[in-house]
């Protein structure tokens, strides 16, 4: 008889859908009386887009946005025809039918989009992205100036625009794109205006506008960095371990012999590598924990394997099938970033299809405290 999907994986993914569900309140409260999308872009950062954008719409969020017409495509099929879906890169030469089709709405980012859809029979709700200083995506100074009174003919509702800095308060470059951005909305007062994303959001009123998109917040990602995080944790991992083994002094660790045993100790080699998104850039920094203390991770990471130093973890917690907490309450997505060298966005998006994914659904009612770690499981 098959083993259940739990117990055969070598890894298990938590995902706390009611975390989320608390987060995008929080942040709702926060900007009222502006209105507060979510960003479900990346199949929702790494955490699947379908059941967190299924979550929000049933507690009240009604636009989200994606990078892609193919995530546009498949989040239409998942949440059905009743919310708004905005799409980042907007139309690529010859696909502005499939947006018309789909009721998607797409981000209109350079003139050549904005003339295609210009030219369809009868435009469809648009936004318009005016680049503020980004040097990114979005219409220069000079083409806003050839378009802004061309807009209105061409189906924009919205206007956005995406900071650069907003990650630190206090950089001059925040206030210079916000008063870029004013002063085209008010030549265009009627369409809806959005500039802040999640760090945006915590730089005050003046930079709400209407709408504000968090995407990083919701999932758990701290979006003013050096301060404490006002978002709950969204996800617990953890790795089985498959092998136990007793090394010497002197002894080395994984690919290179890149770990040289200082002293005698005990190695746990668990199932995650940088397959299922546990960076190589983790070697010899990262860490597990068991038995609620630090295991470090020794050596490099491979593709399905890493190495963790269980040396004084007491014997009732070594044994093959256990499961070592590689994101938890010990050890979270912004703590694993910071010892691979990135940002807690690439330690989500990252997260590879190997993992056992276990969805929790939002309770009555959820404490932030209520999130007890990932239990271990025999066999």
């Amino acid at each position: 008889m098959p083993c259940d999907p739990a117990t055969r994986a070598g890894a298990i993914l938590e995902i706390d859908l009611g975390m989320i569900v608390a987060n995008w309140r929080l942040l709702v409260k926060k900007v009222q009386p502006a209105g507060c999308a979510a960003v479900v872009k990346a199949n929702a950062y790494g955490l699947g887009a379908a059941p967190v954008a299924s979550v929000l719409l049933a507690t009240g969020c009604r636009r989200f946005f994606v990078a892609t017409l193919d995530e546009g495509l498949a989040l239409r099929r998942a949440l059905g025809p009743a919310p708004e879906i905005a799409v980042f890169n907007g139309p690529l030469p010859g696909t502005a039918h499939e947006f018309v089709a789909a009721r998607l709405i797409p981000v209109l980012n350079e003139p050549g989009q904005l003339e295609a859809w210009r030219k369809l029979p009868d435009p469809s709700p648009a936004i318009v992205h005016l680049d503020t200083g980004f040097n990114r995506l979005g219409l220069s100074p000079a083409e806003f100036e050839q378009w802004h009174d061309r807009l209105a003919a061409t189906g924009v509702t919205g206007l956005i625009s995406h900071l650069a800095c907003a990650d630190t308060p206090d950089h001059a470059h925040n206030a210079a794109q916000r008063m870029r951005f004013l002063a085209a909305r008010q030549r265009l007062p009627n369409l809806n205006a959005s500039l802040a994303a999640s760090s945006g959001i915590f730089l005050g009123g003046d930079y709400h506008f209407d709408e504000v998109r968090p995407g990083a917040a919701l999932y758990g990602v701290n979006p003013v960095p050096e301060t404490p995080n006002p978002m709950g944790p969204v996800i617990r991992a953890a790795a089985r371990i498959l092998q136990l083994r007793k090394i010497d002094r002197g002894e080395s660790v994984g690919y290179g012999a890149a770990h040289v045993m200082d002293g005698p100790g005990m190695l746990a080699t668990a199932s995650i590598g940088y397959a299922d998104g546990w960076l190589r850039s983790l070697s010899h920094r990262g860490c597990g924990w068991l038995g609620g203390k630090r295991v470090p991770l020794l050596g490099r990471v491979s593709m399905d394997l890493a190495t963790f130093d269980v040396t004084g973890i007491p014997e009732s917690e070594l044994y093959p099938g256990n499961l070592i907490e590689l994101i938890g309450p010990h050890y979270g997505v912004d703590d694993a970033a910071a010892d691979a060298g990135t940002i807690g966005y690439e330690i989500l998006t990252a997260l590879g299809a190997r993992y056992h994914r276990v969805y929790r659904e939002p309770p009555a009612e959820k404490s932030p405290t209520e999130n007890p770690p990932i239990e271990s499981q025999r066999g």
